[in-house]
Formats: C-alpha cells, sequence, structure tokens
C-alpha cells in the first residue's frame, strides 16, 4: 500500500516504541526519534536507514518534535509522559498549531484530558492512544489499539497508526482510549489469575497438562492467555513478556479510576494483592503469568 510520506516524531524506544518507530520508518515515513538512552536512540537510526532515508536522533523530544506533523510517545507511566511532553524541553513546547500529539503509554484518563485541553489551547490535536499486544505485537506490527480524542484528528493520523496494528479504534472523547485499556488490563488480570488456579489444579490431579490445555483451548474457555501463556506458565517459563512491575503499574491506574467512578473491582483488588506478593518475592520483572508462582508453592 502507499503511502504519503511524512515527518513523524517518535518518542520513547522502549521494547514497545522500537518497533513501532521501525514500522513508521519502513512505510516510507521520515521519523526523528528521541530516548532517554541515546545510544538506543543512535542504534535505531543506524538500523532503519539513517539520514540519507530522512530518519534521525534528536537530543530532545522538543528538538524531535519541531519539524513533525505527528508526535507519537510511548513511554513509561504518568509522570514520564509529563516529562517529555510538558517538561522544560517537551515535545508541546516547539510543536506547531495543526499538527497532532499522539500517546501510546498506558496512563491515567486524568491525564489524557489534560493534555488533550492544554494541546488544543496551542491549536493542537490530543489521541490518547494505549496499546495492547505485548512486545510481539509491536515487533509484528499487529497492535491493538484505543483511542480517545477528536474524530477529525483521529482520521488524519489513523493511517499511521494502521502501520503497527491489526485494530485501530475511536472509542469516544478524550480519555476514552485510556479507559478502554483500563478494561483491557482488568479482564487480564482476571483471566491470568483463573488460568493459573486451573493449570495447577491439573496438577495436582495428576492431569496431562499440555493435552488439557490444547482441549479445553477448543472450547468455551479458550482465550488469548491461554493460547499464549498457559503451556509456558506450567513449564515455569516467565523470562519474557509483560512484567508484573507494569501489570502492578496499571492495575493501579484501574482501581484509583474505579474508586473515582464508582465501580466494584473485587477481583482486580485481590490479584493486584497477588501480584505485590510477586514483587516482594522479587518477580516483579517475570511476566505477568508468574502468578502461578504462588499457589505453588506458600514463600
Amino acid at each position: 500500500m502507499t503511502v504519503e510520506p511524512r515527518n513523524l516524531a517518535f518518542i520513547g524506544l522502549g521494547v514497545m516504541g522500537y518497533p513501532m518507530a521501525g514500522h513508521l520508518a519502513a512505510a516510507g515515513h521520515r521519523v526523528t526519534v528521541y530516548n532517554r538512552s541515546a545510544d538506543k536512540a543512535a542504534r535505531w537510526v543506524a538500523q532503519h536507514g539513517g539520514r540519507q532515508d530522512g530518519n534521525r536522533a534528536a537530543p530532545t523530544p522538543a528538538a524531535a518534535a519541531a519539524a513533525a506533523e505527528f508526535v507519537m510517545t510511548c513511554v513509561g507511566n504518568d509522570d514520564d509522559v509529563r516529562a517529555v511532553v510538558l517538561g522544560a524541553d517537551g515535545a508541546l513546547g516547539s510543536m506547531r498549531a495543526g499538527t497532532i500529539l499522539v500517546d501510546h503509554t498506558t496512563a491515567s484518563a486524568q491525564l489524557a484530558r489534560e493534555l488533550h485541553a492544554i494541546a488544543a489551547a496551542k491549536g493542537i490535536a490530543f489521541i490518547d492512544a494505549p496499546v495492547s499486544g505485548g512486545q510481539a505485537g509491536a515487533e509484528n506490527g499487529k497492535l491493538t489499539i484505543m483511542c480517545g480524542g477528536d474524530a477529525r484528528a483521529y482520521a488524519q493520523v489513523e493511517p499511521a497508526l494502521a502501520r503497527y496494528a491489526r485494530a485501530v479504534t475511536l472509542l469516544g472523547g478524550p480519555g476514552s482510549g485510556q479507559l478502554t485499556k483500563m478494561v483491557n488490563q482488568i479482564c487480564i488480570a482476571g483471566m491470568a489469575q483463573a488460568l493459573a488456579e486451573g493449570i495447577r489444579f491439573a496438577e495436582k490431579a495428576g492431569l496431562d497438562v499440555p493435552a488439557v490445555l490444547d482441549v479445553i483451548g477448543k472450547g468455551a474457555a479458550q482465550s488469548w492467555q491461554m493460547d499464549n501463556r498457559g503451556k509456558t506458565m506450567h513449564a515455569d517459563q516467565f523470562d519474557f513478556g509483560f512484567a508484573v512491575d507494569w501489570m502492578r503499574k496499571d492495575l493501579a491506574i484501574c482501581l484509583a479510576e474505579s474508586r473515582a467512578n464508582g465501580a466494584a473491582l473485587p477481583v482486580t483488588a485481590l490479584v493486584d494483592q497477588f501480584y505485590g506478593r510477586l514483587q516482594a518475592r522479587g518477580d516483579g520483572r517475570r511476566d505477568h503469568s508468574s502468578l502461578i508462582r504462588l499457589l505453588r508453592d506458600t514463600r
């Protein structure tokens, strides 16, 4: 598919942002990147053609955003977003009226609404666009992107986002993308715990666990978690994927929002405590599916 080359900026080259920015470059866009660790930005530029293809690294978020039509951010949390967008060298300080800021960070809906208002005062559109699909989804260009913001700005930026997504959807006004991502994480937490309990039950019952997962995966119990994490949970393999620390961060956002809107999240609150126990054991960097470790011993 042909694409109109645009000047883009991508801020944050972590395990998600690095391949996401790469898909934009591969599509023919001219991408300026910024990363807190400059060596990673330099490595990205070397991998994606360098200046001859219009791709380069910038020393600050502001410098990366200065000539960009769309600016994408993908960092760690609310504070990180504020730093790269609103800080002394933040992207918003150099963005021009008529450009669009897209935040892929999983952050609070309150921050999304705040950035929308600040950007609008400068004539800049803002789209909150958290993603789901993990590192593999980013690398394969198969993320699910949940968006909130103005429909006209979304229509302009959607073709670029589609370069690293299998689904991009506008869910409503500012903050709607973040709220939808909260629903996603609430569901994942409950499914991961249920899967851990089911697998541990099968182990204790002396069943052939891979065979059990194969057969129930063809029925009503099937889920992404079962397909992608069931057998690795049984094998006690967790040195990959979406870390406990990041899931705990996300669930804190969900629980704070539930206190504000009155939604009851009893299972989510309980699973959040289990993740806290994993962190206390030193398992914070292991995949979120490591919940089963708590069922295998009582440390």
